[in-house]
């Protein structure tokens, strides 16, 4: 009878310790976190394994500057997390206050009070790329009244780690049209700047204090599909020998690839059936490169394709993979990071999507809105190297930092930017 009651304990302890120990519901494994900091209770990773800086200060600490703030943020490029490049298409005015909705109809009303009111890569400049006689560059008047719709002023500007405004560029803003990236070659020890403008078909090499433009690849506004000429290139990408590749772009359906002294080479990619190209080699919007610095191979964004294509260096192709169905999803560009994974920034579905090089999907983070840390229309991805990830919106405008969250799990973050020949805070 002892014994039995001693069982009869021994096994209501279990019980309670079980208890205590909340097991899983019967049938279920034991919970394993996917979290990006699995130590965390509650919350959700609305930003991934980052949390999101209040950078930069806003434009409206400008003098005359009350009721300005960002147009549609192009690019952003970190030189060094106390260096940092903001590439933007002109100013929009504040809004203050939201219009009240008018009613469209019984059930339609706008603007709905939890969206954004303003699209800011509508409302900034430019216009149309030519005037009405087809040739010559339009006059940006189809956007507004300039000093009233918008101001073309504070192209470029530079940012400190806290977010303070510690350049500006503004003795070139009238040089630009409609300015589409910005970068510093990471194998360049003299890190010069580079500007790519898709309305004046031309590349702008600085130096980098910004002082003198140094060197001119395409004939400003004269498009073309030569050697000497680019039609709306995009964005561009350098091997470690100072070779770089231009995506050429918007109208050109091609790559364009160049030596370290801006000498052209060769180029490849011929125009496709517009979203619903399949063969290699054939592009409809070249919006996006990247090189892989230990293979050489190129990677290629054929945007309104949905897909990445991968060739050598010369032009081989090699592979190809899709982003998933269009129209949902709408990769802006893409960079490989030093741990040699691929980010891609979706403005179709909010996200940043990571992959291998060989095309696995891997993970994915991100919020639509125009709120602070949310994603509308991701133009301009980069990271320094403390880590931090910044990006350019042309949708929400301007550009933002993300600051990875302390125990984050590194599958979660973005690998430091490629820059081993100047890669010093």
């Amino acid at each position: 009878m002892v014994k039995r009651e001693l069982w009869v304990v021994a096994v209501a302890a279990a019980l309670v310790v079980g208890c205590n120990r909340q097991a899983p519901v019967e049938g279920q494994a034991e919970p394993v976190s996917t979290a990006a900091v699995p130590t965390e209770k509650g919350g959700q990773d609305i930003f991934g394994a980052y949390t999101v800086a209040a950078w930069p200060k806003p434009l409206t600490a400008l003098p005359d500057h009350g009721d300005w703030t960002w147009g549609a943020g192009q690019y952003v490029f970190p030189e060094s997390p106390n260096r940092v490049f903001v590439l933007q298409r002109g100013e929009l005015p504040q809004i203050h206050k939201r219009p009240a909705p008018v009613k469209i109809a019984p059930s339609i009303e706008f603007p709905i009070g939890r969206l954004p009111v303003r699209d800011a890569t509508s409302a900034s400049p430019p216009g149309s790329l030519f005037g009405p006689d087809g040739k010559t560059p339009g006059d940006d008047l189809d956007v507004g009244q300039p000093g009233v719709d918008y101001r073309w002023e504070h192209i470029v500007t530079v940012f400190d780690a806290e977010g303070n405004l510690i350049e500006d560029w503004t003795q070139w803003d009238k040089m630009f049209r409609r300015p589409h990236a910005i970068y510093i070659s990471p194998y360049d020890p003299q890190k010069h700047v580079w500007i790519v403008d898709d309305y004046r078909h031309a590349i702008f090499k600085f130096s980098n204090d910004g002082k003198q433009l140094l060197q001119t690849l395409g004939e400003p506004n004269v498009p073309g599909d030569d050697d000497k000429h680019f039609f709306r290139p995009t964005f561009m990408a350098w091997l470690p020998d100072g070779t770089f590749f231009v995506a050429d772009g918007y109208q050109n359906t091609r790559v364009v690839k160049f030596d370290r002294d801006g000498k052209f080479l060769t180029t490849w990619g011929q125009r496709g059936e517009q979203g619903k190209e399949t063969r290699p080699g054939y592009f409809n919007n070249v919006h996006g490169v990247a090189v892989d610095p230990e293979t050489r191979r190129v990677f290629v964004n054929d945007r309104n394709n949905g897909r990445v294509q991968v060739f050598d260096e010369n032009g081989q192709f090699l592979d190809q993979w899709s982003f998933g169905p269009r129209p949902t999803s709408d990769v802006h560009l893409f960079i490989i990071t030093s741990d040699r994974f691929l980010w891609a920034a979706d403005r179709g579905t909010s996200k940043l999507l990571k992959y291998s090089l060989d095309g696995k999907f891997l993970y994915s983070w991100g919020a639509w809105g125009d709120f602070p840390g949310a994603f509308w229309g991701v133009h301009g991805l980069s990271v320094d190297q403390d880590g931090n990830v910044y990006t350019a919106a042309v949708d929400s405008g301007g550009a933002q930092k993300f600051v990875p969250r302390p125990g984050a799990n590194p599958a979660f973050l973005l690998g430091r930017q490629v820059n081993p020949g100047w890669g010093t805070k």
